[in-house]
């Protein structure tokens, strides 16, 4: 891999040299390139083996404020000059746009540290298959009432992102990742239904078990039969870990410089605002060894930095690549291709305690539909979960609707738990929000 990373590296230099001696006043080359292996299992047959061998090298051109793109898979010499020249000719031909082109100089990670993202894992097809069929026996054993499977999956691939521009700036790094998923389907009178679990990590040693995974599983799809619907009304909800990180999700739209730029946010204008009570914090930590969402730098080659993204409930930042950034008149923020681990900071304790504290509502364990308007702030969304009373679960919820407005449900947040869900990019507990209107019978 790491022999491939410097070949690429090399390609991109040539293509950086070519852009210049076509007259291009500034040029970035980016190429990442992945390979691997993904094999299903469905009741102990197998459903699929897929072999992944991919990657694309793409480079913009920037002359008097025009820009022009192209991408190449072919690596050869004639296959790059070609792919160079289309960027070029492409460029004369759009229109001139003063905030575009490369990130400042000064902003760039020359020399990024490693940050451990790379543990490969050597499997045949066989100790693949042998894994998956364990996950998903383990599931199928688990209760008579799990009568049927939609399969177990793993996937270990690894790879390498390669990026240079024409501020002499040439950088990359290699990376793996492992997951290993199980979705069950529980029976039990006239009632049917599914659910699943699934494990990822960097390192192909530290992801959760084969059995553990396909036993929750099981125990996610059982939790799940006899749902009943609830009256319509006003009640505290609570998102559950793996469903709170969507929440956040949303105020990352919300305060990302192009819906800013474009004025179709509900948060504009909201820099040192307070947006959420002020027990809140969010920090970035992007050099977090392992992590999923780790990179010393970001897409346009911009060094990434630690952040306070919410302190004490007010907006510190807002998420900028270079771009969006000059059209605000401001400097990016090293956020071009996404956030790097994100940290909710918690006051409500483990997953008991959260019960105790939404007393009598509605726990979300799964949210549907698309209902979300970032330029509004308004939130309407398909949910399953469980009803709680007295801070215990009571019955399982379906067929419900959830309704508010992001900027009333960030401000009702009452508490966050220390429930962390770490298969993501937000490290955050569950959320308790102090009430939602839930649409049922």
């Amino acid at each position: 891999m790491i022999t491939q990373m410097e070949q690429v590296e090399s390609r991109v230099a040539d293509a950086l040299a070519l852009a210049k001696s076509l007259g291009a006043d500034g040029a970035e080359v980016a190429m990442s390139r992945q390979q691997g292996l993904s094999v299903s299992t469905r009741l102990g047959d197998v459903e699929t083996v897929e072999f992944t061998n991919d990657g694309a090298l793409g480079i913009t051109v920037y002359q008097q404020g025009r820009k022009g793109s192209a991408s190449t898979a072919d690596l050869s010499e004639n296959a790059l000059k070609q792919a160079v020249q289309a960027a070029v000719n492409i460029a004369k031909y759009t229109s001139v746009d003063d905030c575009s082109g490369l990130a400042d100089k000064a902003l760039l990670a020359m020399n990024p540290q490693d940050l451990d993202l790379h543990h490969e894992k050597i499997l045949s097809t066989d100790d693949a298959i042998a894994i998956a069929k364990e996950c998903e026996d383990t599931a199928l054993a688990y209760d008579k009432r799990i009568t049927n499977s939609d399969g177990a999956t793993l996937a270990c691939f690894e790879g390498f992102k390669v990026y240079g521009n024409s501020h002499g700036q040439l950088v990359g790094y290699p990376s793996s990742r492992h997951s290993l998923s199980c979705v069950m389907i529980a029976t039990e009178d006239d009632d049917m239904q599914r659910d699943y679990a699934y494990t990822v990590n960097r390192d192909f040693n530290l992801l959760t078990a084969p059995q553990q995974v396909g036993k929750e599983a099981s125990q996610e799809a059982l939790s799940r039969l006899h749902a009943q619907k609830l009256k319509t009304g006003k009640v505290p909800v609570m998102f559950r870990a793996d469903i709170a990180n969507t929440f956040f999700g949303h105020f990352i739209a919300a305060i990302s410089g192009g819906n800013l730029y474009r004025k179709s946010s509900f948060l504009l204008d909201a820099l040192g605002q307070p947006i959420f009570p002020d027990f809140l914090n969010i920090q970035e930590r992007p050099h977090l060894k392992k992590a999923l969402a780790s990179s010393a730098f970001d897409s346009e080659g911009v060094a990434t930095i630690d952040r306070d993204i919410i302190k004490t409930g007010a907006l510190e930042t807002y998420l900028l690549t270079s771009y969006s950034a000059r059209k605000l008149g401001m400097t990016t923020t090293g956020h071009a291709g996404g956030i790097h681990n994100w940290q909710v900071s918690a006051n409500g304790g483990d997953f008991k305690q959260m019960l105790k504290t939404l007393g009598t509502g509605l726990l979300v364990t799964e949210l549907m539909g698309q209902g979300v308007n970032i330029v509004n702030g308004d939130y309407s969304r398909g949910a399953a979960g469980f009803w709680v009373e007295n801070g215990e679960l009571a019955y399982p919820v379906s067929e419900v609707t959830i309704a508010g407005n992001l900027a009333d449900m960030f401000k009702n947040l009452v508490a966050v738990g220390s429930d962390y869900d770490l298969k993501g990019s937000i490290k955050t507990g569950s959320i308790i929000l102090d009430e939602m209107q839930v649409a049922g019978n």
